[in-house]
Parts: structure tokens; sequence; C-alpha cells
């Protein structure tokens, strides 16, 4: 067993603060944490800190935020710590230098099963291209991202009313988990290497962008569903209504038949809907450009139009 063992975290986002707090409150020597520098949040356009640089002022950890991670006097202040691991939940990509300074190594929290979804987004793509099943991956960095070997994988069952937002809430608890798992399995020096197989068909999660978001009406409504679903609550579908931009956080079928064309967004009593290239489409969930999110017959209820 190896006996005081130190660690560096690093990562930024809420997904990655539950893994830091699970190491925490199960006595793991965290000796400093690393996270994005602040930017600018909200209307104000004030400099805001990360979920991660939050929980670590709390607990009083020593917080790193380079802006560039390849820096000699970062790279100095990295190795003063004397980290025996270094552990990566939702950070950017690492330079040699830093992942392979540690003696045991580092190794990363991944929200897939690699090597399926390899990239930024494996959980809206996950939902987006309608998988039943996902999972967890903890792996040992290397050159290429995503590619090193696996020390640990978990499957998690995605339910047909899951979105993005629900998704992610369950794999950032059960990451923890494994993060917590894998510390420990490591503190004992029995851990499995396994190289990831690449045979047959691999899909990537590529980074999302607003423009990849739009809303293709012309297709079966099940993709439309799930690519809807794939995007909420962040970044969120979207599409045009009397020329304003509407993000779409839901929306299911219906027995109902329009004669107008596939994709013009139609109010209709209670409901706003579309023609997709099979059914109709019911948006429920929505917020117009400049308004809050609601529920669409909230919305209706003072929205007028000619």
């Amino acid at each position: 067993m190896i006996k005081g063992l130190r660690v560096i975290f690093l990562g930024t986002p809420d997904f990655a603060m539950a893994s830091l707090r699970k190491l925490v409150e199960n006595g793991i020597h965290v000796v400093a944490v690393i996270t994005a520098p602040d930017r600018p949040k909200g209307r104000g356009k004030k400099p805001g800190s990360s979920a991660v640089k939050d929980y670590a002022l709390k607990a009083g950890f020593p917080i790193l935020q380079p802006t560039n991670l390849k820096s000699a006097i970062f790279l100095e202040k990295l190795k003063r710590y004397q980290a025996d691991l270094q552990i990566v939940v939702a950070f950017r990509m690492l330079p040699e230098a830093v992942w392979n300074m540690p003696p045991l190594g580092t190794f990363n929290l991944h929200a897939s099963l690699l090597p399926q979804y390899r990239g930024a987004a494996p959980i809206n793509r996950a939902i987006i291209n309608g998988e039943k099943e996902t999972g967890i991956t903890t792996f040992f960095l290397n050159h290429e991202i995503d590619t090193g070997k696996i020390i640990f994988q978990e499957r998690e069952a995605i339910l047909p009313e899951d979105t993005a937002g629900t998704l992610y809430a369950r794999l950032m608890e059960k990451g923890a988990n494994l993060v917590l798992k894998t510390v420990h399995a490591i503190q004992e020096n029995n851990y499995p290497q396994r190289p990831q197989k690449t045979e047959g068909t691999l899909k990537n999660a590529p980074k999302i962008f607003k423009e990849g978001c739009k809303v293709n009406w012309d297709q079966e409504s099940k993709n439309i569903i799930n690519f809807i679903r794939g995007l909420s609550p962040y970044p969120g579908a979207w599409s045009v209504i009397n020329g304003k931009t509407i993000k779409i956080f839901c929306a299911e079928e219906v027995p109902l038949k329009l004669t107008s064309d596939i994709g013009k967004i139609k109010i209709q009593e209670d409901f706003l809907l579309v023609k997709t290239r099979d059914t109709v489409l019911k948006i429920t969930d929505m917020q117009l450009e400049g308004r809050r999110r609601m529920k669409t017959e909230d919305f209706l209820r003072g929205y007028t139009t000619n």
C-alpha cells in the first residue's frame, strides 16, 4: 500500500467539483487544485470563478489558475507540490510535461464507455445518437486524447425521458465514486491497465457549437426529439419563429396533421406545432430570445402574433 499519497486535482465545472468533494470527504490528501482562470459571467460580465475554485477556496487548498500550461513558471510551481498522482475531471488537454510529472501518472474521468465517444461532449452526443446506454471511464493519460489505458468502467442506462441535464447529474455522482475507487486501487497498488479496443465503428463526441444546435426539422421526429434532449438544458437546441430565435428544451409527438411546410412553427390554440418529415411535434418547453425559459402554454398566454 502507498502511504501518504499526495494528489493534485485538475478540474473546472460542477461535474469536477463533485469528484473533488468526494476525495476530500474520504480523507484523500489533496495538496493543490488547478482550475481555469476566472471568466466574465452574467450581464455585468464580472469575473466569475469556477465551481472547483469555489469549493477549493472553502476547503483551504492552494489554487493554481494557469493560462499557459507549458509555462516554465507554472511547471516549477507544480513540481514543488511533489504530487504522487494527478486526477483530471473536465479540464482542458494537458501537455506531456504536466501529465507525465507525477511518478504514479495522471488519470482522467471521462463520461462515456471508452473508446466510444472520445471528445468534449460525450453525454450530449450519446443522447443525440439515440443510445440506450453509456457510462464512465477512468484511464491514464497519454499523448493521444482519450486513448490511454483503462482502469475502471461502469455502465449507466439512458432513460427515454433523460436529457443531457439529468444524465449529467447521474454520471457526475457515479463518476465521483469511480474516481475515489480508482484512487483507492492505486493506493493499494492493485489496479488494471487495459488497452482500449478500437475494432469496429467508433463514435466520437466533438465539442458542440451554437451553429450546430439549430434543429433540422426535415428528418424523423424521433431523431429530432433525441437532438433536443441531447442539448437540453445546455447549450439548447434552437429554431426561429417570426424572425426570433427560440430555444427548445422539450418536444413530443402529437397525433395531428398540419398543412404547413416542414419546419414552419405554427401557433395553434395553446400549442406550438411543427411539421417534421413523418409526424407533428408539439414544443412543450421553450425560451424566446430576451425572455426567460417557460412552459409553452405559459408563454402563449402573453404572446400575440399576426
